[in-house]
């Protein structure tokens, strides 16, 4: 009897201890899944909601719901065909300075004596460093098309100016290259870990098997670096129309003629130029679907493409 006692006892005791020790990772979870769901989870079914109705965020007016209209609206939009096209090109423009040229930078600095390298990589992280919105500032009086730095220099090499930001032509390619010129040095950095984190003995066998510098680069730093940039290719991806929008705004505001509006910045000229948070919200969820289709696919492919040397 005292020992059944005891051993009910001691179940009573070690039930409640089971229940913290389940519940404790989550309490450590919490503050994390809290800020999850309020400041993204939240906000994106909220703009779901409000993409059905129509309203200009005036607390005084009315709220209308107007079903579907607003994406048939958006749909039938030039402006909507064209800013997705741009999108397409911002993309396109920006995986060679994200990628391909960081990719180069970091394979054959590599071998370089580390505070030459150390230098070089602080030379190229440095516009990482600098707020975009300066940074579009100073990019706006060096690209004046009448005292600016850049046609200054053309002038002396005996071409004509050149309006960086005013030709319709030119202002896209403008806009990629001052993104671009951004993001090398974040692009760099991630490859020249990932680099650095291969193995050595495989750099030493393939040269004691006489492998040639562009060999190792070929056979084993590419391979063993695919995973690294495929990621970089889908951050370019999914994240470019962002990257390239603060200087949309600074510089161009969309202009001249739409030529450098992507759809990232419709959506806000729609919610903060137009006030038609019903229109704002539309283009977010159709953004939103569009891209994580994107996401999904780029993460089969990662997964299925990707080499480990492990």
């Amino acid at each position: 009897m005292t020992a059944a006692i005891a051993s009910s006892m001691a179940i009573t005791t070690q039930r409640p201890r089971r229940w913290r020790q389940s519940c404790l990772p989550w309490l450590y979870l919490a503050p994390v899944v809290t800020t999850f769901i309020l400041w993204i989870y939240w906000p994106l079914i909220d703009a779901f909601r409000l993409s059905f109705y129509q309203w200009d965020m005036l607390p005084t007016t009315p709220i209308t719901y107007v079903g579907w209209k607003n994406y048939a609206n958006i749909f039938t939009l030039p402006k909507f065909w064209l800013a997705l096209k741009n999108t397409g090109i911002y993309i396109l423009g920006l995986l060679p300075l994200a990628v391909l040229l960081p990719l180069a930078i970091a394979l054959f600095t590599a071998d370089l004596p580390a505070r030459a390298r150390n230098w070089y990589r602080a030379v190229i992280f440095l516009p990482m460093i600098v707020s975009p919105v300066v940074a579009a500032a100073i990019w706006r009086w060096l690209l004046d098309p009448g005292h600016g730095m850049a046609n200054i220099i053309l002038k002396m090499l005996g071409f004509g100016s050149v309006r960086f930001l005013q030709d319709p032509k030119i202002a896209i390619w403008t806009i990629i290259v001052l993104t671009g010129w951004k993001l090398i040095g974040f692009s760099t950095l991630i490859l020249s870990a990932a680099n650095a984190n291969i193995n050595p003995a495989l750099i030493e066998a393939a040269r004691m098997d006489g492998a040639s510098r562009w060999n190792i680069v070929c056979d084993i730093r590419l391979p063993l670096l695919s995973s690294t940039i495929l990621f970089l290719v889908m951050m370019t991806i999914l994240l470019g129309a962002q990257w390239s929008f603060s200087y949309i705004n600074v510089l161009t505001a969309g202009g001249p003629l739409g030529s450098t509006t992507n759809i990232y910045y419709l959506l806000w000229d729609f919610g903060f130029s137009s006030l038609s948070v019903g229109w704002s919200s539309a283009a977010a969820v159709i953004l939103f679907i569009g891209f994580g289709a994107i996401a999904f696919l780029l993460f089969r492919l990662i997964d299925r493409y990707s080499f480990h040397d492990n």
